[in-house]
């Protein structure tokens, strides 16, 4: 069963935290013939840290995690705190295939996504 593991950095402030989880939930429903299971962690600052995003996909049912960092930029989060966090849950499941994605910062589709945004607002 394949899991997506929508990261973000975290926040102390929870309504900021429950966005994410709020679009974790609305991407649930837009991926749910690529992905059975849809959730949330934090790189920080929250509840649910990477660690624990990965131990609640597994323990849904997930044989394959996506871990996509949702960062707009390449800082030294995404190239080097995720990472790393990720490999030090690695050994816990070792049955279970985890791969981190492109942050969407990198994705052609921001292109378009700011484009729009530029549009409404002019």
């Amino acid at each position: 069963m394949k899991a997506l593991l929508l990261v973000a950095h975290g926040s102390r402030r929870q309504r900021s935290n429950d966005e994410v989880i709020e679009l974790a939930q609305k991407l649930k429903a837009e991926c749910a013939d690529h992905y059975a299971i849809v959730q949330a962690a934090f790189l920080e600052l929250a509840d649910t840290l990477i660690p624990d995003g990965i131990k609640n996909c597994v323990n849904a049912g997930a044989s394959q995690i996506t871990v996509l960092p949702y960062f707009l930029n390449s800082g030294r989060h995404v190239t080097e705190d995720i990472p790393q966090d990720v490999e030090n849950t690695r050994p816990n499941f070792p049955e279970v295939e985890i791969h981190i994605a492109e942050h969407i910062g990198a994705s052609a589709a921001m292109i378009a996504l700011l484009k729009a945004a530029a549009i409404n607002h002019s």
